[in-house]
């Protein structure tokens, strides 16, 4: 006779001890399918801080969000053209948690502006309410580095060039067709969206439909006119930042832990990314598109500057035939079984270069393991701790939860 006992570890017994989810009630990731299982210790609770601000509307005026206070989103929130928004160093910003239709996310539309300017010793946050982290903190108190999904993320959207398969304007991924805020791209290069600097936006991604999330942070026709340095993404569902078209320069950017890709860059994107660090993409390091419609004629795009940290096998970089793209002085390591530069561009507005690639290449494998189709030409194999190029990893010092983490993930770059 078998006798049913609820303790685990017995052998005999007819009750489940495996543990499937969150089954408090009271959670925001509560489970009502499994609400008769064991719990895994996953639950997560909202937090409310001391002086705390709701946000459910948009912003149609110039609005200031103030040092100290901690914003919440209740919604899809967009500043609107003509409005400017200003984030003082050391705001703290989180999205409810909602899918669909009801995905939070701050939107910056075309015509609207943004001056989120974070200091080096006081950085802006976006988060997810779950998130315990108030003003003066850099780490979460309860959050881990690998948890996304929480909300949606930050969206930038200008009147620069986009090359889409017709027009001169489209509707950004993550928004409704329905919200006339998510519409990017115009004949404006030099466009000017506001300043983005030391902000780290964390936990991101909602899905909002079909596989469709918003990545941590979107530029969309974004112009050179936009400054956006000092970003850190940590831990989104789907890419860490993508660039549809624009002209926009980026500068000092970490992302950590995307389920999708690193970077991502569409429709002709045609600014220069430098000293940027990619740790554990879910997908591709990089994921690198062409014009998808006729080429804007503003020449390539480049990377330079750059640390790859693979890890997970994931794609080194994912390129099509068509894709202007210049890359140089870039450091990979910690390759996998699925690490691999997938394809050389070999068409563009002018012909892709590619130099100064350092990779520490697994004992007994080769360089051409990894780097396809010509791309090896570039590498040169060296041992973690001896390359010569490469980002410069202080400028993530003191700001970003990546470089104070206590597992030191920036300490091979």
């Amino acid at each position: 006779m078998v006798v049913a006992i609820a303790a685990c570890g017995i052998a005999v017994t007819t009750t489940s001890c495996k543990k499937e989810g969150c089954t408090d009630p009271t959670a925001l990731n509560y489970n009502e399918d499994i609400k008769d299982k064991n719990d895994d210790g996953s639950c997560i609770y909202a937090y409310e801080p001391v002086d705390t601000v709701y946000v459910s509307s948009n912003i149609t005026a110039d609005q200031t969000w103030v040092t100290g206070k901690t914003y919440i989103l209740q919604s899809r929130v967009a500043v609107t053209s003509g409005a400017t928004l200003t984030i003082q160093p050391g705001v703290v910003v989180k999205g409810e948690a909602g899918t669909g239709a009801n995905a939070t996310a701050l939107i910056v539309a075309r015509g609207g502006m943004i001056n989120a300017v974070g200091t080096a010793s006081s950085p802006i946050i976006f988060t997810s309410v779950a998130d315990h982290i108030v003003p003066g903190q850099i780490a979460s108190p309860n959050l881990s580095t690998d948890l996304d999904g929480l909300w949606g993320g930050v969206i930038v959207l200008g009147n620069a060039k986009i090359s889409v398969a017709s027009g001169t304007e489209a509707q950004i991924e993550g928004i409704p067709a329905s919200d006339s805020n998510g519409k990017y791209g115009g004949t404006n290069d030099a466009d000017n969206s506001g300043t983005i600097q030391y902000v780290s936006i964390r936990h991101g991604g909602a899905n909002i439909g079909d596989g469709n999330e918003i990545n941590g942070l979107t530029l969309g026709g974004v112009g050179s006119g936009t400054t956006i340095d000092h970003i850190e993404i940590i831990s989104n569902q789907d890419d860490g930042i993508e660039f549809f078209g624009g002209a926009v320069n980026v500068s000092h950017v970490v992302v950590l832990n995307t389920g999708d890709d690193g970077l991502d860059t569409d429709q002709g994107y045609s600014g220069t990314i430098s000293n940027f660090i990619i740790i554990n993409a879910g997908d591709a390091a990089m994921e690198l598109d062409g014009p998808e419609g006729s080429d804007l004629g503003n020449g390539n795009h480049t990377f330079t500057n750059g640390g790859i940290q693979i890890g997970r096998g994931s794609e080194l970089c994912d390129t099509d035939a068509n894709t202007n793209v210049n890359m140089n002085n870039i450091f990979w390591f910690d390759f996998g079984s699925g690490s691999v530069f997938t394809e050389l561009p070999t068409t563009s507005v002018a012909a892709p270069v590619f130099a100064s690639f350092q990779a520490d290449i697994p004992s007994g494998d080769a360089i051409t393991d990894y780097f396809l189709l010509g791309s090896d030409a570039a590498v040169t194999n060296v041992a973690v701790g001896s390359q010569t190029v490469g980002p410069d990893k202080s400028a993530f010092n003191t700001w970003s939860w990546t470089a104070i983490h206590a597992d030191a993930y920036l300490a091979d770059f």
